[in-house]
Formats: C-alpha cells, sequence, structure tokens
C-alpha cells in the first residue's frame, strides 16, 4: 500500500476530533431530552428548556395565532383581563409578534360592561352545581363552545389567562403540528400514575406519553384543541366526581386533565421554560414572554422575600378580589427581583392608561 502523506494524516485526525467534537457537544446539550425537529418536520427529542436555534430559526413566513382567554364578570376577573388585554395591544405589532386577534370568551352566560372595550364572545357556563364549587371547569366546557360559533381567522389559538401580561412580543412557539406548551414542576404524571391510569389506559402507552403541562399557555393549531376540548371537558368532570382524584389533584385537577386528554388524542407538546415566568420564583424577565403573577409577592423593606407571611411591601392579586388595585401602586424596596419590579410597573402603565380604570 502506498504511504499516506504527512498532510494527509493531520487532515484526518483534525477531521475526527471536530466530529467527536459535534458528537459530545450534541449529547451534552440533547442529553437529557426526548425528543428535535428535523428536515421533515418529525420531532426526535423534546426541548424542556426551549426548542434549538436551528429549529427556531427555519421559519419563513408567519403564522399568527389568535389570543383567547376564558374569563367570568366578576370584578377580580375583569381588572385582571383589562391589564391583559391593554398589553396586548402594546405588544401585537412590535417587531418579533405573531399574535393576530384577541378573544375574551366570558363564560359567565350573558354580555358584562367591557363588551365594548374587549372583544369578546359570550357563553354559558356549566349547569348549577356540576362544578362542584371548581369554577376552572367551566374552562374547558367555554372552549367547546367557543370553537364551535367562532369563526377564527388564524391557524393557531394561543390559550391565555386573565393573570397573563406581555413582557415581550410573542411569537408563534408551536413547530407544524405540534403545539407549544409551559412545563409546570408540580404537573407530575409519573408520580401519579395510579391515578392517572383511570384516564388513561396502559394500551395507550406509558404514563411519560402525558407532558408535564397544564391548558395554559399552550399555542396549537385550532383543529387540534377543536378535537382536544370536548375530551379535556369530559376527563375534567370525570375526575372531580371521582373523590381520590379530587382530592389528589386539587386545584390543578383541570391541568392535568388537558395533559390526559391530550395524550389520548396522540399530541406531544414541545416544552417552552422561555413562554413564561412567574414571579417572585423566577427572578427576571430576560428572554421570557409573559408573566404570570398567579404567587403573591411579599418583602421586607430590605429587599427580602417573605413568602408565606405578610411582607411590609406586597403585591398580590388576590388582595383586590372586589375591585381594581388603585393606579401608580408604589414600587419595591431596593433588592427586590427585576422580574418583581418590571411586573409592577408594567400594571402602574396599564392602569394609568386604561380609561375609567377605577369604574370600568
Amino acid at each position: 500500500m502506498a504511504r499516506a502523506s504527512p498532510l494527509l494524516i493531520i487532515f484526518l485526525v483534525f477531521g475526527s476530533s471536530f466530529a467527536t467534537y459535534n458528537l459530545v457537544t450534541m449529547i451534552i446539550r440533547y442529553g437529557s431530552s426526548e425528543s428535535v425537529a428535523t428536515d421533515d418536520g418529525a420531532l426526535f427529542f423534546d426541548p424542556i428548556i426551549e426548542m434549538p436555534d436551528h429549529v427556531k430559526n427555519r421559519k419563513t413566513s408567519k403564522a399568527p395565532f389568535h389570543v383567547a382567554l376564558t374569563a367570568t364578570d366578576a370584578p377580580y376577573n375583569q381588572w385582571q383581563c383589562r391589564i391583559m388585554y391593554y398589553w396586548y395591544k402594546r405588544q401585537r405589532n412590535s417587531p418579533g409578534s405573531e399574535m393576530g386577534g384577541f378573544t375574551r370568551i366570558l363564560h359567565s352566560g350573558k354580555p358584562d360592561n367591557l363588551m365594548d372595550e374587549i372583544p369578546t364572545v359570550v357563553v354559558d357556563p356549566l349547569p348549577a352545581g356540576l362544578d362542584r364549587g371548581y369554577i376552572v371547569l367551566n374552562r374547558p366546557w367555554a372552549f367547546v363552545q367557543w370553537l364551535e360559533k367562532a369563526k377564527i381567522e388564524e391557524e393557531y389559538v394561543l390559550m391565555a389567562e386573565p393573570d397573563h401580561v406581555f413582557v415581550r412580543p410573542l411569537p408563534n412557539l408551536a413547530y407544524g403540528e405540534n403545539p407549544a406548551a409551559f412545563p409546570f414542576f408540580y404537573i407530575r404524571p409519573d408520580q401519579n400514575e395510579k391515578i392517572i391510569r383511570k384516564y388513561y389506559p396502559e394500551e395507550k402507552g406509558p404514563v411519560t406519553n402525558i407532558d408535564p403541562i397544564g391548558n395554559s399557555p399552550v399555542i396549537i393549531k385550532t383543529d387540534v384543541i377543536a378535537k382536544i376540548a370536548p375530551t379535556w371537558m369530559n376527563v375534567s368532570l370525570k375526575m372531580k366526581e371521582d373523590p381520590e382524584t379530587d382530592k389528589a389533584f386539587g386545584w390543578v385537577l383541570e391541568m392535568y386533565a388537558y395533559a390526559i386528554a391530550s395524550a389520548l388524542h396522540g399530541v406531544r407538546h414541545i416544552l417552552r421554560k422561555d413562554f413564561m415566568l412567574q414571579p417572585p420564583w423566577d427572578l427576571e424577565t430576560h428572554n421570557k414572554y409573559i408573566i404570570h403573577y398567579t404567587y403573591g409577592c411579599d418583602y421586607n423593606l430590605k429587599g427580602e422575600l417573605t413568602y408565606g407571611k405578610i411582607g411590609e411591601w406586597r403585591f398580590d392579586k388576590r388582595s383586590h378580589l372586589r375591585g381594581p388595585p388603585p393606579r401608580n401602586l408604589p414600587l419595591p424596596p431596593p433588592g427586590v427581583p427585576e422580574s418583581v419590579v418590571t411586573l409592577v410597573k408594567m400594571v402602574n402603565e396599564a392602569t394609568a392608561n386604561i380609561p375609567n380604570w377605577d369604574t370600568p
């Protein structure tokens, strides 16, 4: 055999090293994941942190989504919807946004005093007593009715909630047939298999087929959610009727119901941790899209979190059950995380610019 030249040997060694480096890098980057979109649209890993750049950057055209949230006519719900809609309008036409139309799905059964301010479709609540005091059960029923009667121009829908604030322009995070969702650390199908199997039989596959999500925030194709929604409603009602399930899942029961319903239809979600942040636990808004202010934020005047104890400074939506918070809320003391400061500033901007804030 002819002897290989020294230059060729160096080239082969360098090429092998480069390939090994790329392989190791891929293992490190994707080793803890399970499903990435290939060129034909298939997924071979599930990006729990976020979709990789080469997938995110493959879009060549916009894919607008319709923003839909369910709500009641209670004052507590109304002021949150008004703030949410204000920030939707502020972000909708900003660079990077793919937000389309907006609908508040009002499941109180009758119009309220925000009909002229916020685009709204009125649907019926569940029959009296069927929700067993768990008003969130009206959410899947509201979506079923809305999807049946509405003419939605966009191919995708974002299922949102009143206590969401768009901190950045939101692009469509879904990819083809695969919806995008935020993973919740407390939704653990793998730790609740005995109960899950009441609604997701073994022949359907392992419980790991069920994503650790709720129905919001989720960006999903309109025709896909139209198929899932009736199942989501039925599973929710069955769960609430079962004492063991009701006790185990409590206030997140309807979230589990959506996750199970999706799995029953063979739908898997792209899990995006950058979809949303939840103060006070998430400290920064950087590279996140939605602030979800479901938790109370309590701090002493040193800027130290006093969670579980009312702070010397606090922002908690539950402090305003009977009416809206006042304009110009005091900002947090020095040392409080940027996420909380940004939230209060965004609430203040919205309330300063919404007409008739104190008397909608």
